[in-house]
């Protein structure tokens, strides 16, 4: 079994999210509900192959050769999973409630390869 990082990815800036933006409280708040749901469920029937929960994630620090400054991305929360392959990783992640209920962009599937030397 490999180990792989999936990231939900998200702006505020997307289609999907200004759609959000534009529903009402009351429908934002069903489903946020209903997502929720459908995530602890997607949660129980991959609990076997989830590592690590992870979970959201803040603002953006970039260290580098000019210093520390503050950066933006699209990635909103993460997981660590482990499958046989890539895409078995990934095909856990079809319709998954990041993008089909919640205004996520999609999931980003990475392989953790192993520390070359090790």
């Amino acid at each position: 079994m490999s180990r792989y990082l999936a990231l939900y990815m998200g702006t505020l800036e997307s289609a999907a999210q200004q759609e959000w933006e534009n529903l009402s409280e009351d429908e934002k708040a069903k489903r946020s509900t209903r997502a929720m749901a459908a995530w602890e469920a997607w949660v129980e029937q991959h609990e076997a192959a989830i590592t690590d929960m992870g979970g959201p994630l803040g603002k953006t620090l970039l260290a580098s050769t000019s210093g520390i400054s503050p950066t933006r991305n699209a990635i909103a929360a993460y997981v660590i999973v482990e499958a046989d392959s890539h895409e078995d990783a990934a095909r856990m992640f079809e319709n998954h409630p990041h993008f089909a209920i919640f205004p996520g962009t999609g999931v980003e599937i990475l392989e953790c390869l192993p520390m070359p030397g090790a």
